[in-house]
């Protein structure tokens, strides 16, 4: 079969390397010249993902990058996975889905799958997506072309998950189109989840991140009180999490990064929005999480006020930009947020993470992009008023931190456990 793979990011180059590896003939399709020319080089530009991956497929000929979208015409099955960010209203940005849509349409040809995996509110496959496929193309989904929805599921940086024994959600147009994207996923997916719809299925998606950021919002908020109370949190989750049924452990941090729990439930709240229905809960979960880089500054205040220095041209640290443990995806990361704020506040912000060496040119944080890591070594260390975890790399040997700084802020428990001596640590 061949294949095509539109977005060659998190999701996409996975999807690439697992579907050659069951024997599809896969092209790459993305607008970054560069990326393309690394692909096609058999270079890895996304740091959990090896430049092995791609030397047997390339070498046998069954992947290319190209930016050729007149290439679709020769292919049985398209798959989108593009961004779908917010837009400066928090609201739902379809560009570049609906570019893509545009691009691919008039190189559609009869009989092919197109399949969106991108996040996305339900509706948007059938009530977006098609239109512009179907006047592009001059064919008739579920007719002429077959039309469904998969939400990606991806879990950068965790060795256990693996893309091929990963649930994969599906729904169709019409039932010959559910039927025509389980025969394609069927390849490289060992277990398909067929549903009665696109939009239950892209509904599926939004619950799976929304139940995350509204109990990532529970324990935030239940942190704030307990540190009110003198209670630490993570010794409270650690007995509770003793519990063998009726409980999933989840846990506090400095906000949410990634490109799916911060974004997805304001897709869902725009979209009840229209049908008259207010999102309470979700919302409420939103700005809890959206408020805890600032009690992380307020922590740092704190720090710094003990030691008897102000915010204003103190050193500050921060350990970890990327949006979760040992991976290089910093998209959406908290630290950020706690950078700005900072730097508000007159401080001088360095930070540290060797899976973010220099800071890529993203959307939202252009301005920052080239600004450097600092080196791992005592000296580099020292010479800062204080130090605060936001991402808990585990490479990063905590035991030395506190050896050699004055004040620690730990939003992540990195700190259980190591030796303090006369170090400050500060929870938050």
């Amino acid at each position: 079969m061949k294949i095509g793979i539109i977005g060659l990011g998190y999701v996409g180059l996975p999807l690439v390397i697992q579907f050659a590896k069951c024997g599809a003939q896969v092209v790459g399709f993305d607008v970054d010249e560069t990326k393309i020319a690394a692909f096609n080089s058999g270079e890895s530009y996304i740091q959990h993902i090896p430049s092995s991956a791609l030397a047997e497929p390339l070498e046998a000929g069954r992947i290319e990058a190209t930016s050729d979208f007149s290439r679709v015409k020769d292919l049985e099955a398209v798959l989108i996975c593009v961004p779908t960010p917010l837009n400066d209203q928090r609201e739902p940005n379809l560009t570049f889905v609906l570019n893509t849509a545009r691009a691919i349409a008039p190189h559609l040809s009869e009989g092919a799958v197109v399949v969106l995996e991108s996040t996305t509110y339900p509706g948007t496959t059938e009530d977006e997506l098609r239109p512009v496929l179907e006047a592009g193309s001059g064919l008739k989904a579920g007719t002429d072309f077959h039309l469904a929805y998969s939400p990606e599921r991806e879990d950068p940086g965790n060795p256990e998950s693996r893309l091929g024994v990963i649930p994969k959600v599906l729904g169709g147009l019409t039932p010959a189109c559910l039927e025509k994207a389980k025969a394609v996923y069927s390849l490289a997916i060992e277990t398909l989840v067929p549903v009665s719809s696109c939009r239950v299925a892209e509904a599926s998606k939004l619950l799976e991140n929304i139940y995350r950021s509204v109990n990532i919002a529970l324990v935030n908020e239940l942190k704030l009180i307990y540190h009110k109370m003198g209670i630490d949190i993570w010794e409270v989750i650690e007995a509770a999490k003793t519990k063998p049924f009726g409980f999933t452990p989840f846990y506090p941090g400095p906000g949410l990064g990634g490109h799916c729990i911060p974004i997805d439930p304001f897709y869902l709240s725009w979209k009840a929005r229209e049908h008259g229905i207010p999102t309470r809960f979700i919302e409420l979960a939103g700005e809890i999480n959206r408020a805890m880089p600032q009690h992380v500054v307020g922590r740092c205040v704190e720090a710094l006020n003990e030691a008897g220095k102000p915010v204003k041209g103190s050193r500050i640290l921060l350990l970890g930009l990327a949006y979760k443990p040992d991976v290089d995806d910093c998209r959406e990361s908290p630290t950020f947020a706690v950078m700005d704020e900072l730097e508000k506040l007159g401080a001088k912000i360095f930070y540290y993470d060797s899976f973010v060496p220099k800071i890529p040119d993203t959307r939202e944080h252009a301005e920052r992009a080239g600004l450097k890591s600092v080196e791992w070594n005592e000296a580099s260390i020292r010479k800062n008023d204080l130090a605060v975890i936001l991402t808990a790399h585990s490479g990063v040997d905590y035991q030395q931190l506190a050896d050699w700084s004055s004040a620690v802020v730990d939003t992540r428990n990195a700190m259980a456990g190591v030796r303090p001596d006369d170090l400050n640590i500060w929870k938050a």
